[in-house]
């Protein structure tokens, strides 16, 4: 660690091993985060990331870069929930992942939850890079606070793009700091727990799915190009998560 906090990359490659499987020729890591594999099933790989240290902190800069390459199949998961929190550094704390996923190639990216704990500063950045016949299923989860306590400031952007051709940016911003209206009506209605699923899939292109709400809190919406988006706010985490599970299996 230096003054200006702690430097974090991992990286993950996935490729079909051409054997009916998925090998994973690159899999590094250094500093607080850890990249390990676990048991699969079917013809997909698995990697957890592990926290090795509390954060990020002030300062702090995690990257994480995946790439499935033409025919691989990934699952990718953590082992907790990713905790910000206030350092002895101040200033903003980032956590960027970019995604690349080739034709006919398959990536869940299933993280646990990121909990903004109170007095910390996150900004977190998510870009995904999609070809025409490409899959993918992403979560992402916010809770903001632990329990008992206020949140920190957290700013998120996801991007994701088809073909080069983009179907989301969106940011979000909430806590101490944030534009007015984070905990309103219109965005969280007070709120703790916010996520979404992104769903790309080809024949979306053909049979987009509709507009519905799924429960209270839940919404499923098509985008531009072969990809769908839900969207939830729950009180608590687990609430959130049963929201967006439901979601998926809805949609199989």
């Amino acid at each position: 660690m230096n003054a200006a906090g702690v430097r974090s990359l991992a990286r993950i490659v996935a490729r079909d091993d051409g054997r009916g499987g998925t090998a994973l020729p690159v899999l590094a890591s250094d500093g607080p985060l850890a990249l390990r594999r676990t048991r699969a099933t079917g013809a997909g790989a698995r990697v957890m990331l592990v926290g090795a240290m509390s954060g990020p902190l002030g300062g702090d800069h995690f990257t994480v870069r995946g790439r499935v390459e033409q025919g691989a199949r990934l699952t990718v998961g953590s082992a907790a929930a990713t905790i910000a929190l206030p350092g002895q550094t101040k200033g903003e704390a980032r956590y960027d992942v970019a995604l690349d996923v080739a034709d006919h190639a398959e990536l869940h990216w299933l993280p646990e939850q990121l909990i903004s704990a109170q007095g910390s500063d996150l900004y977190v950045t998510t870009r995904v890079e999609l070809a025409a016949t490409a899959r993918l299923v992403l979560r992402e989860e916010q809770v903001l606070g632990r329990a008992g306590e206020r949140p920190g400031r957290l700013t998120s952007r996801l991007t994701v793009r088809v073909a080069g051709r983009l179907v989301l940016d969106q940011e979000l911003a909430c806590g101490p700091g944030a534009p007015g209206g984070w905990d309103g009506p219109a965005v969280l209605a007070g709120h703790r727990a916010v996520g979404q699923l992104v769903l790309v899939r080809p024949e979306f292109a053909t049979e987009p799915v509709d507009s519905a709400m799924l429960g209270p809190g839940a919404a499923l919406m098509p985008l531009a190009g072969p990809a769908a988006l839900v969207t939830a706010v729950a009180p608590d985490a687990l609430r959130l998560r049963r929201l967006l599970d439901e979601a998926l299996a809805t949609l199989g």
